[in-house]
C-alpha cells in the first residue's frame, strides 16, 4: 500500500513523477478539472451572492472514483497540480471532493520536473491559497456571466450558435477596427531622390534629406514628381561634398529568457508555431521526455508565466558554456535577469531549460521536429540572455550638393556579444573609408515613386504582443482567444495574417453598440489589475463581480428590448439547389467554408465549395487544379478529379512548365523564400 498519495493534472506528467518518487508514492492524474460549472445552463445564482453551482465534469465519474479510493487507502494526500491560479483551483476542487481540511498542508508545486526539484519540493508543502483560487473563480465567473448572457441575444440578432467571450470580444475589436483601418486608408504620394556612388570600388547610396536654411539642415519630404525634377535639375552629378563624418559606437543588450507571451510570439516569427501549437509542444516539453538511460524529465520550466528571472544555478551553468565555447569576453559579469519584471503576477522563473548541461544537441535523437525546435529556442535564449551585448561602429555622412543635404549610414558589428549564439536580423551595411571636405561623385542619380502604407494586419506574434502591452487578458489564453476567433470564423488566417470577416464585423458591430463600455481595452485591462488584486491583496471576488453585473444588467436588459438586427446575408452562388429550386448559398460551418441551400433546414442540400485556381492537372489533363485545406488546416493544391487522380503539392502551381524536366512549376512563396521553381522534387530549376 503507498502511503502517500500524489495528484498532478496530466498522465504524462504522472508517469514521470512516479518514476522519480519511487514505490513509496502512489502517483495519478486528474485529466485537467474534475468539478466545473454545468454546461447546459448558467450555473452561478445571481440573487445568492454569484454563488457557483459546481457539479462533476462529465465522463470524470471514474477518475473521481479512482482518487477517492486512492485517497482512502493513502496516508497523505499531496496535490501536486500545475503552479498557477488554475492548478490551485484544481487542487482545491480536489480537496472539496476529498473532504480534506482546508488548513491541512498538503499543497505542493513542480516549477520544473526533475529528480532534484521533485523530491525537494515533495518535502514543502503548504495549504491551498485560497486568494488564488478566488482570483480563478472570479475570473470564470465573469466569463460565464458574459458569455452566456450575451450569447443568446447575438443568436436573436446576429446567427445561431455564436458566442461572445470577455477577453475574446476585445480582441475582435483590435482586429475589426485595424481592418477598418486599412479600409479607409487613403495612400499618399512621395518621391524619393537617391544617389549612387562608389568609392574605393564599393557601391553605396545617399538619400535625399532637405536643405540647408540659414546655415541649417531643414528635412523637405518630396510629394510630387515635379518636387522631384526640380531637385534633380538643380544637382551636378560630379559635386557631392561630404560636410560631416560622425563615427561612433553602439551596443545591444541580449535579450531577456522567455515569458509566455515572449515565446509565443518568438516561435510564431521563427518557427511559424501557432500560439496553442508553442503551448502544446512547451507542455510536453515540461511534463517529460524519455531521454536515454536517464528515463523521463522534463526539459523546461513551467510555461506559464510573465518572468524573466533565472535561477542562480541557471546563471552559472550558461556562464560556464558560455566561457568553453565562445571565450570569457562572451560572458556577462552580472546577472541582468535574476529578478522578476515589475509587475510580475507570480513566483515563477523564466520559461528556460531544466538543465543548460542538456544541450539541444544532446537531446536532439530523443524528441520529435517540434519538440526540438522549440526546445533549441529556449536554450538559445536562455543562455544567449548571460551574454555580452553586440557592438556596433556606426558612420553617419552628411553630403552637401548645391545647397541640397544627402545623408547616408554605415552600421559594422564590431563584436558579435550574444549574437554569435542567438540570432538576429541586424545586417551590415558596409561603407568605404569618408572623410569630412571629400567630394564624392554619383554614378547616377534616380528618382522613385513612393505611396504611404496603412498598419500591416495582426499576425498572432503581433496581436500577442498587443494583448500583453495593453494588459488585456493573460498569456496563457491568449492561445484560446486566437483559437476560438478563427473557429467561429470571426476572422481568416492567411499568410499568417488576420482578415476579419463578415461575421466577424457583424458581431463587433452587435458589442460596440450594446457594450462598448464593457468589451473596450481600458476596462478589461482595469479587470485584469482587480483580479490580480484578489490573488495578491485578498479583494473580495464575490464584490467584484457584482459591480460588474450591476453595470452588465442594465446593458443587457437595453440589448434585449432594441429591434435592431446585424443579420449576415450569404453571398449567393449564382446556381439553383438542384433538390427544391432555392438559391444556393455560401454558408460556413467548422471546417470552413461550403455551399448550401438558402431554404434550410426544410432543404439540407450541401456540396463542396470548389476554389479553382485557373491551372489544368499536368497528371490527368482533364481535372482544375483546385485549392483545398488538409486536416491541420493548411493549404495545399491538388486535382479535382481525385480519388481517381491524386496529383497533390503544397505550392500554387501556375501554367507554365520546368525547360528541365518537364514538370509543372509551382510559386514557393514564405517568410524566407519567393520563387517560381520545378514540382519536381528531383528537379533543381528556380525560375
Amino acid at each position: 500500500m503507498a502511503k502517500k498519495l500524489v495528484i498532478v493534472e496530466s498522465p504524462t506528467k504522472a508517469r514521470t513523477i512516479g518514476k522519480i518518487l519511487g514505490s513509496n508514492y502512489k502517483v495519478i492524474a486528474s485529466v485537467g478539472h474534475l468539478r466545473d460549472l454545468p454546461k447546459s445552463k448558467m450555473g452561478i445564482d445571481i440573487e445568492n451572492n454569484f454563488e457557483p453551482e459546481y457539479i462533476s465534469v462529465r465522463g470524470k465519474g471514474d477518475i473521481i472514483k479512482q482518487i477517492k479510493k486512492e485517497a482512502k487507502s493513502s496516508d497523505k494526500v499531496l496535490l501536486a497540480t500545475d503552479p498557477d491560479r488554475e492548478g490551485e483551483a484544481i487542487s482545491w476542487h480536489i480537496s472539496t471532493l476529498l473532504k480534506l481540511d482546508p488548513e491541512d498542508e498538503n499543497r505542493i508545486e513542480f516549477h520544473e520536473i526533475t529528480k532534484e526539484t521533485v523530491k525537494n519540493s515533495i518535502k514543502k508543502p503548504r495549504t491551498i491559497d485560497m486568494r488564488l483560487v478566488d482570483a480563478q473563480q472570479a475570473r470564470r465567473v465573469l466569463d460565464r456571466l458574459v458569455g452566456y448572457e450575451i450569447s443568446p441575444i447575438l443568436w436573436k440578432k446576429v446567427k445561431s450558435g455564436l458566442s461572445a467571450g470577455r477577453v475574446q470580444s476585445v480582441a475582435l475589436r483590435l482586429l475589426c477596427e485595424r481592418e477598418k483601418e486599412i479600409r479607409e486608408f487613403e495612400p499618399k504620394e512621395y518621391w524619393s531622390v537617391t544617389a549612387n556612388h562608389k568609392k574605393d570600388k564599393m557601391d553605396f547610396e545617399s538619400s535625399f534629406y532637405g536643405f540647408y536654411k540659414d546655415g541649417k539642415e531643414q528635412k523637405l519630404d518630396i510629394k510630387t514628381e515635379k518636387g522631384a525634377n526640380e531637385i534633380l535639375s538643380k544637382l551636378d552629378k560630379d559635386n557631392f561634398e561630404v560636410v560631416d563624418v560622425k563615427v561612433g559606437t553602439k551596443s545591444k543588450k541580449p535579450y531577456p529568457p522567455y515569458t509566455t507571451s515572449t515565446l509565443q510570439q518568438d516561435a510564431n516569427r521563427r518557427l511559424n508555431f501557432s500560439a496553442s501549437k508553442t503551448m502544446t509542444v512547451a507542455q510536453q516539453l515540461y511534463e517529460g521526455i524519455r531521454i536515454g538511460r536517464e528515463g523521463s524529465v522534463g526539459l523546461i520550466s513551467y510555461m506559464r508565466t510573465d518572468s524573466t528571472r533565472i535561477s542562480s544555478g541557471t546563471v552559472q551553468d550558461s556562464l560556464s558554456y558560455i566561457i568553453k565555447n565562445f571565450g570569457k569576453e562572451y560572458a556577462t559579469k552580472g546577472n541582468p535577469y535574476g529578478r522578476n519584471k515589475k509587475n510580475s503576477q507570480d513566483a515563477h522563473e523564466a520559461i528556460r531549460p531544466s538543465s543548460v548541461l542538456r544541450t539541444p544537441e544532446s537531446v536532439e535523437e530523443y524528441l520529435s521536429r517540434d519538440q526540438y525546435r522549440l526546445y533549441e529556442l529556449i536554450w538559445t535564449r536562455t543562455v544567449a540572455s548571460q551574454m555580452t551585448p553586440a557592438k556596433y561602429k556606426t558612420t553617419a555622412v552628411v553630403i552637401n550638393n548645391n545647397n541640397f543635404i544627402f545623408k547616408t549610414n554605415g552600421n559594422v558589428e564590431s563584436f558579435k556579444g550574444f549574437t554569435r549564439l542567438y540570432k538576429i536580423n541586424d545586417t551590415d551595411f558596409i561603407l568605404p573609408e569618408i572623410k569630412k571636405d571629400d567630394v564624392l561623385k554619383a554614378e547616377s542619380i534616380d528618382k522613385k515613386q513612393h505611396f504611404t502604407k496603412p498598419k500591416s494586419r495582426f499576425t498572432e506574434a503581433s496581436l500577442v504582443k498587443t494583448l500583453e502591452e495593453d494588459g488585456i487578458g493573460r498569456p496563457s489564453t491568449y492561445a484560446s482567444i486566437i483559437s476560438s476567433l478563427t473557429k467561429r470564423n470571426y476572422v481568416e488566417l492567411k499568410q499568417k495574417k488576420f482578415f476579419t470577416t463578415e461575421l466577424g464585423e457583424k458581431v463587433n458591430a452587435f458589442l460596440i453598440k450594446y457594450f462598448d463600455e464593457i468589451i473596450n481595452e481600458k476596462f478589461t485591462a482595469e479587470m485584469e489589475a482587480e483580479l490580480d488584486k484578489i490573488a495578491d491583496d485578498g479583494l473580495d471576488w464575490k464584490e467584484l463581480v457584482a459591480d460588474f453585473y450591476d453595470n452588465f444588467e442594465k446593458k443587457l436588459q437595453n440589448a434585449k428590448k432594441d429591434n435592431d438586427n446585424f443579420k449576415v446575408v450569404p453571398k449567393k452562388t449564382g446556381e439553383k439547389c438542384p433538390e427544391c429550386g432555392h438559391d444556393l448559398v455560401v454558408k460556413h460551418g467548422r471546417n470552413g467554408k461550403f455551399i448550401g441551400c438558402s431554404n434550410f433546414p426544410d432543404c439540407t442540400y450541401t456540396k463542396v465549395l470548389v476554389k479553382k485556381i485557373g491551372v489544368k492537372c499536368p497528371d490527368c489533363k482533364d481535372g482544375d487544379i483546385i485549392e483545398k485545406v488538409s486536416k491541420r488546416g493548411k493549404v495545399f493544391y491538388g486535382c479535382s478529379n481525385y480519388p481517381d487522380c491524386e496529383f497533390a503539392v503544397w505550392d500554387k502551381p501556375i501554367n507554365e512548365k520546368c525547360p528541365k524536366c518537364g514538370s509543372i512549376l509551382v510559386h514557393k512563396k514564405n517568410r524566407r523564400v519567393d520563387e517560381i521553381r520545378c514540382s519536381n522534387t528531383e528537379c533543381d530549376y528556380v525560375k
